[in-house]
């Protein structure tokens, strides 16, 4: 396969299983296939969006730690240093690849509505909320799910003590952190927005002279520290029961639009574990997050760009436009029907089977056209693919998210990505962390065009998410890439990219991430135009009749790991703050 490339010399272009319930407490080319009976000869790699929560995780690693042991050290940090993207106070959703075995586990964090919560509380005179309305507000605070889904993950996978996890980030939050050009730059931003009197804490915290914290500034943050020293003593109890839950529901139940979160709504949070959505891709698998995640659109783009490619030897521009004509499919079906799967039924076997996708790209519609969602019972004659949805409702999803990505020196890997929703959550601060505003990725209204939608609040449900932490696999099974990204809605669009930039356009980790973005959501294709590759994108599929709306800059996380022969490849995201660590095998 020839890689994917433009005019003037452009430097980079040369079936879900069932769920379970479970206490808180308790020059290159795709990588070739391993034997799964091989023993794992690369060691260990790191990925993620800051250098403190890489070196929490390669210790944890060189200590022998399983990869869910170095992604939970690396996000505690990660919700110290980078709080304006996820922490305590937000959701997680955590893929782990045991080597040597055959579907990936889907740790589901997300966060739940209240049981107070009501289909139509973002309503107000008839018209939804828009995003300044609910952002800093009560009911935009949905339970939170991280700790909990940090000991379920741990207790299924960990080598090493719980307590010990927590040692990087309380150190770092009693001595101080750095802070960095994104944090800086995102206060800056946020300076003239945020409601003092809503979030007297925050402020005092993040503009302590009034100023958003300089760059360099040591940043401390006691808090932190005594939060997480208690769940390193105490477990996810001293999270959700007490003082900090307690805590927790007082903030949240503060004007304006006071939420209804309770402290019997933290006591009965659960994560639940699911297999990982999986689909065939030509010589092996994509296997990524299930409903309420979006991970079936990753199945299902990379598919109907296979499909849309119907030339023996397509040039750049049919490779262009197939990948956004798959994109443009694929989003309006999981606009449609992703949410949550306990209380919508969601088609997702029909949605990524085989038949449907090859029927779905006949679908294409021109390039001025918008694309509607199909409909898989039709295609498949089968009455259990049917859905009752048929409208898809008005979310906010937004770009608060972090992701990293893992391989330990067995062969482990997690693909972990979370948020707290808007950058910064609601603002709302607690205990040394932000709580989420989560709430706002239900749809605004319970209804649209009169029909109710799939993804409307509900008690105890979780918000549809485009987090989609996502793996290939080789057709023996054996682990080929980790790869997944923050971004909203945007989340989609940026995997594909990633997955197609190393399995179908030749390029390495690095160039893959480093490849311009191409969002094509709705009517419009969003391209990055930051340099001349994205302008000689923007061009190609302007001048195919696309309507282009060019990009300055977009806020993509991807962080990846390729496997190949002889080594493992990974990538850090220019456009945020990461790196990437090996580690050294671990002889046993």
């Amino acid at each position: 396969m020839k890689p994917l490339l433009l005019p003037a010399a452009l430097l980079l272009l040369a079936a879900c299983g069932g769920a379970t319930d479970t206490q808180p407490e308790s020059t290159s080319t795709a990588p070739a296939a391993q034997s799964q009976s091989d023993a794992w000869p690369h060691g260990g790699m790191v990925t993620a969006a800051n250098p403190y929560a890489v070196d929490a995780a390669a210790a944890m690693l060189a200590r022998g730690g399983h990869a869910v042991d170095a992604a939970i050290a690396a996000h505690a940090v990660l919700g110290l240093v980078e709080p304006e993207s996820s922490g305590l106070g937000g959701s997680v959703f955590l893929l782990v690849h045991q080597h040597g075995s055959d579907v990936p586990l889907l740790y589901d964090g997300r966060e739940t509505a209240p049981a107070g919560a009501e289909p139509d509380m973002f309503m107000r005179d008839g018209q939804p909320l828009g995003f300044r309305e609910a952002w800093q507000t009560g009911i935009s605070v949905g339970v939170p799910g991280t700790v909990s889904l940090y000991k379920t993950a741990h207790d299924a996978h960990g080598r090493l003590e719980w307590s010990e996890l927590f040692q990087p980030a309380i150190a770092l939050a009693g001595n101080g952190f750095e802070v960095t050009p994104k944090l800086h730059n995102w206060l800056a931003r946020l300076k003239p927005l945020i409601d003092r009197d809503v979030s007297p804490d925050t402020a005092a915290y993040f503009y302590p002279d009034g100023e958003a914290l300089p760059v360099g500034y040591l940043r401390k943050n006691p808090q932190y520290a005594a939060t997480l020293f208690r769940i390193a003593a105490e477990g996810p109890e001293a999270f959700y029961r007490g003082t900090i839950a307690e805590n927790i529901v007082e903030r949240a139940q503060r004007p304006p639009l006071s939420g209804s979160l309770t402290t019997a709504d933290l006591a009965g949070y659960r994560t639940v574990v699911r297999e990982a959505v999986c689909g065939a891709f030509r010589d092996g698998r994509i296997c990524s997050a299930p409903p309420p995640s979006s991970g079936i659109a990753q199945i299902m783009i990379a598919n109907l760009y296979e499909q849309l490619l119907d030339e023996d030897n397509p040039d750049q521009t049919d490779r262009l436009r197939a990948f956004v004509d798959a994109q443009r499919l694929a989003y309006a079906d999981r606009d449609l029907y992703v949410a949550d799967p306990d209380f919508a039924d969601v088609p997702v076997a029909a949605l990524i089977s085989p038949a449907y996708l090859r029927s779905r790209a006949s679908d294409r519609v021109a390039p001025g056209e918008t694309a509607a969602a199909g409909n898989p019972a039709a295609v498949l004659e089968d009455a259990a693919a049917s859905s009752q949805w048929t409208s898809a409702g008005i979310s906010l999803e937004s770009p608060g998210t972090s992701h990293l990505s893992i391989v330990d020196t067995d062969g482990n890997a997690v693909s972990l990505t979370a948020s707290v929703g808007a950058p910064f959550g609601s603002l709302r601060w607690t205990n040394g962390f932000l709580l989420n505003n989560e709430m706002s990725d239900f749809s605004m209204s319970p209804t649209d065009r009169g029909a109710a939608v799939a993804n409307a609040v509900e008690p105890g449900k979780r918000p549809r998410s485009s987090m989609s932490p996502t793996m290939v696999f080789a057709d023996n099974g054996s682990l080929r890439m980790v790869t997944g990204s923050p971004g909203g809605n945007s989340i989609v669009a940026y995997i594909a990219k990633s997955i197609l930039g190393v399995l179908d356009w030749n390029l390495n980790a690095q160039q893959a991430a480093d490849y311009p973005n191409i969002i094509a959501r709705g009517d419009t294709v969003r391209v990055e135009n930051t340099d001349d590759a994205g302008q000689a994108i923007a061009d190609a599929l302007s001048a195919a009749g696309y309507p282009v709306s060019e990009s300055d800059g977009e806020n993509s996380g991807l962080h990846l790991i390729v496997v190949h022969p002889d080594r493992l490849d990974g990538a850090a995201d220019k456009r945020r703050e990461g790196t990437v660590r090996s580690v050294a095998p671990t002889r046993r």
